[in-house]
């Protein structure tokens, strides 16, 4: 069921200025867009009246789409990746969110989406778009944080886990077909988008997007990248789990990885899921509700 909450409706809305902030460098070019080229607003500054369509779609990246090489060197292909979404909420937010001050949004206006929505992020080819979570009408304005719960699948073929990956891994001739299933719960409250266009922006009659990211480079490591890079030096890889397959096949849960990893690398799949959340490149506040 959807619900829309508006705290200001019917006395107009304030336009909200983002602060933005970029996993591993500075915002993109589309920071430095004139906003009045682009925001519906008068130019008294009184924002425009009217609704149009808001959508929230779900993105697992090329990593998810097109496959990736590990930290540790192994080739992973996704077959699917479950990730089960509740209480996906929009903001209109003034002042503008800040995921690093531990607080939660100002809503002006908020849209929730209840859930829970289970998607599958390695839906579709190497080109697919994201994954459409929800719309609904919603009054115009700016979107600028958006939240969500990651919660355990009630159905279906990740029935029981809130994230759920399938696939292969290879390296140096063997390959392993994995199943890792992942019930921790977790609450991701995230700023404004950070990417190559601008999102959140809904003009009266017109449909705009926001965007749930999932950087699942941050458990794997980036082969790609150098050895000391950030992503790669606090990522697990794929060694560990590997370690773990018998004949060819890994299925684990988080019970079996707490009982079967080293306390060091448990703890650190721990620590990482909590900064699988993004909006593009921007950050989110990490909060672990186990």
């Amino acid at each position: 069921m959807l619900k829309t909450q508006s705290l200001k409706h019917l006395l107009g809305l304030s336009l909200l200025i983002p602060a933005l902030t970029a996993c591993g460098g500075a915002a993109p070019d589309s920071a430095e867009t004139d906003p009045a080229e682009t925001d519906p607003v008068e130019a008294d500054g009184t924002e425009a009246d009217g609704s149009g369509t808001l959508e929230v779609r779900a993105n697992g990246e090329d990593f998810v789409r097109q496959g990736f090489v590990t930290v540790d060197g192994w080739t992973i292909s996704f077959d699917h990746v479950y990730v089960t979404l509740e209480e996906v909420t929009a903001y209109q937010s003034d002042p503008a969110f800040d995921p690093t001050a531990e607080n939660e949004p100002t809503a002006e206006v908020s849209l929730a989406w209840e859930g829970p929505l289970t998607v599958d992020l390695a839906a579709g080819d190497e080109t697919a778009e994201p994954i459409l979570v929800g719309s609904q009408e919603a009054p115009a304005g700016r979107y600028n944080a958006l939240s969500w719960k990651v919660v355990p699948a009630p159905e279906g073929p990740a029935a029981g886990y809130g994230v759920m990956l399938q696939g292969t891994a290879s390296k140096d001739g063997q390959d392993i077909a994995f199943t890792l299933q992942l019930d921790q719960p977790l609450r991701f409250v995230c700023g404004d988008f950070v990417g190559d266009d601008r999102k959140g922006i809904l003009t009266a009659g017109e449909t705009a997007d926001l965007e749930a990211t999932f950087h699942f480079d941050h458990l794997f490591g980036d082969g790609e990248a150098a050895p000391d890079d950030d992503i790669n030096t606090g990522a697990l890889g794929f060694d560990p789990l590997a370690a773990l397959a018998e004949d060819g096949t890994l299925i684990v849960d988080g019970t079996d990885l707490e009982q079967s990893l080293s306390t060091e690398d448990y703890d650190k799949l721990l620590s990482i899921l909590p900064s699988l959340g993004h909006v593009g490149e921007g950050h989110c506040a990490e909060m672990d509700l186990s």
